[in-house]
């Protein structure tokens, strides 16, 4: 279930960030054309990044709200991976052009003026992209939105970056070694290199599907919680994230002589607990097993007449149990 409230609070978040990003991007290309810094010029053409990535982080936003349909079944989510990628991928191109534009500064030289303009205009830049980032990541985690909390760590670092800039012209002010000021631009690369490669890393193995040990955990958390004595055995439990919507699949083993009314009303409580465990931002699907004679020792079901073996315990339930096939089915 896609709720309409976090569409609107990510709707907006994404277009705070979009207008600040913009307003940031002025204000630093103005402190580079003041002081023709490297360093500063590389906390501009970062923030030229930030606006395009956030331009598309705000369309993202507004396509993973759309409902799910014949030609994409399980929703538009994935393309916040897209726009995580995107983003980690201008990042590193904005790194590589900083440290061209950072060596031609050291080779060349290149003559600093008026540093305590560009210094203050850049500390606010950072000040102002400090409380955007915070704010983002945590509107971010409200939402469930990997698009949020993506550009708030990208904001973070260009606040990082800002500060880490303005430090570095303080020591070009106060020592008068102006090939500081390129080294400082080249361990603003580095820095933001980092963050690129973070933000693919987490869009390559999204749109892989890769397998989220976090939300794992969670669902075996609520599994555990709703667990009664007919849920004699779960296996091959898998977790897929699209968005902020989580696909919840697994083998449930229940009494094999139960009807089928009973089943199906049994296993839609539990995929409607499932859900509601997971904010409804999650649709549950449940594959029903029927018990056979090599379950009864972990089965504790008391009123079953067709039990052949005495109940000895039941098995714990962890990850590696419940992503796993049980013995009794090899």
């Amino acid at each position: 279930m896609y709720r309409q409230s976090d569409f609107q609070l990510k709707k907006q978040a994404a277009l705070i960030s979009l207008i600040v990003g913009f307003a940031m991007l002025i204000v630093k290309t103005t402190a580079y054309f003041i002081t023709h810094s490297a360093a500063i010029f590389s906390d501009a053409l970062e923030s030229i990044v930030h606006v395009a990535a956030t331009s598309m982080a705000f369309y993202s936003v507004i396509l993973s709200a759309r409902p799910a349909d014949e030609s994409h079944p399980y929703g538009h989510g994935k393309v916040e991976f897209f726009s995580a990628g995107i983003e980690g991928g201008l990042i590193v191109i904005a790194a590589v052009a900083i440290t061209y534009e950072a060596v031609r500064g050291i080779i060349f030289g290149r003559e600093l003026v008026r540093l305590d303009t560009g210094m203050l205009l850049t500390l606010a830049a950072a000040i102002i992209n400090l409380v955007l980032g915070w704010f983002l990541i945590k509107r971010g985690r409200a939402t469930n939105s990997l698009t949020l909390v993506a550009d708030g760590k990208h904001v973070l670092t260009d606040s990082w970056t800002s500060f880490g800039v303005v430090g570095g012209l303080l020591l070009v002010k106060f020592t008068g070694v102006q090939i500081l000021d390129p080294l400082v631009a080249i361990a603003v690369a580095l820095n933001i290199l980092v963050s690129g490669y973070q933000l693919m890393r987490v869009s390559i193995g999204g749109l892989m599907d890769e397998s989220d040990e976090e939300t794992l955990t969670r669902v075996v958390e609520i599994i555990n919680k709703r667990r009664t004595a007919e849920w004699i055995n779960v296996h091959h439990l898998r977790v897929m994230r699209s968005g902020q919507m989580h696909h919840v699949d697994f083998h449930l083993t229940i009494p094999f002589y139960w009807n089928v009314e009973k089943a199906h009303s049994f296993q839609h409580s539990i995929e409607g607990g499932l859900a509601g465990g997971l904010e409804d931002h999650a649709q549950v699907l449940i594959h029903l097993d029927p018990c056979v004679p090599a379950c009864c020792r972990m089965c504790n079901v008391n009123a079953c007449k067709e039990r052949t073996t005495q109940f000895q315990a039941a098995p714990a339930w962890d990850v590696s149990a419940l992503v796993s096939k049980p013995p009794y089915l090899s």
